[in-house]
């Protein structure tokens, strides 16, 4: 795939996981935001990334990259190792404890976009330090659509970038607690109208589990998450949703809101098929059928 006909630009984290659920510990996997979205979106859209890994970033994880069509141009390789994070989930798989952060090369990442990517029409903005995010946004020319994560702790030490960043988006993600954090109300609704305040079109407040809501100046929407009987690990179900989500929209080439609905249903189903395997090993095995099917049934689930 040739980096001009990409649709969709993500920019995120790659990292390499060990992760202990209640079904196994895995060690050495592939994870990251860019890793989980790129896969996803790329069922949809055309997708560039942009990320740093280090010299030991095992071939394997380029080959799966480039089996899913994922151009490479803008990943850097860094002499030093790749970021490496470790945590242990909970029975109940809502909380888990992380054991281990080392940032490796991600510490001095810079996001560089390449010339050819500057026009990419869609933009999702994985969980990286806010002053990163600015730094992206003022390269890129005349985006069509962005959407942008976040997380507590930039909240709680970068928050004056973090709003520089929302301002100049589309669509703000962030769980219902940092909703909560950000804004200070304990009400979704009145969180999420104080989002809307400060710039973006839309606000996206995922409650895991519990599904997602879409709140704009004018309307709400309630998506029910896919209800499975065997979750296996949880990591990464956030981004792989964004990136479905936005690969749906850049397939579609349309942001109103009725397309905005059906790409969080699309993104839903396949987050809920990431989480049933370890790593990106669920995702990568898909098909675009197996979507559609899956859609289908959540469609038949919500109708009244």
């Amino acid at each position: 795939m040739q980096n001009t006909a990409c649709q969709l630009l993500v920019v995120g984290s790659i990292g390499i996981d060990t992760v202990e659920t209640p079904a196994e510990r895995r060690v050495e996997i592939l994870g990251g935001s860019a890793s989980f979205a790129c896969v996803a979106a790329s069922y949809f859209a055309p997708t560039a990334m942009v990320g740093v890994v280090g010299t030991d970033f095992p071939e394997a994880y380029m080959d799966l990259y480039r089996r899913s069509g994922i151009d490479l141009q803008g990943l850097q390789i860094q002499e030093g190792q790749t970021f490496r994070w470790s945590g242990v989930y909970e029975e109940n798989m809502d909380c888990r404890t992380t054991l281990s952060t080392d940032l490796n090369v991600f510490e001095s990442f810079s996001p560089e976009i390449p010339e050819n990517y500057r026009d990419i029409p869609y933009l999702f903005l994985g969980n990286i330090q806010p002053a990163l995010q600015l730094h992206v946004l003022d390269q890129i020319r005349k985006p069509e659509f962005v959407m942008v994560d976040t997380m507590d702790l930039w909240i709680n030490i970068a928050r004056e970038d973090l709003l520089r960043v929302i301002a100049r988006v589309d669509l703000l993600t962030v769980n219902d607690s940092e909703a909560r954090l950000l804004t200070g109300a304990s009400n979704l609704r009145k969180a999420a109208r104080e989002l809307l305040q400060m710039g973006p079109r839309y606000v996206l407040i995922k409650k895991g589990e519990h599904g997602s809501v879409l709140f704009s100046k004018d309307s709400v929407f309630i998506l029910p998450a896919y209800l499975l009987e065997n979750v296996v690990d949880p990591t990464g179900a956030g981004d792989t949703f964004a990136g479905a989500f936005m690969g749906a929209l850049a397939e579609k080439k349309a942001t109103d809101e009725r397309s905005l609905r059906q790409a969080m249903l699309l993104g839903n189903v396949v987050a809920s098929f990431g989480v049933e395997g370890f790593s990106l090993d669920r995702l990568q095995a898909l098909s675009r059928e197996e979507i559609t099917e899956r859609a289908d049934l959540l469609r038949a689930m919500m109708a009244v």
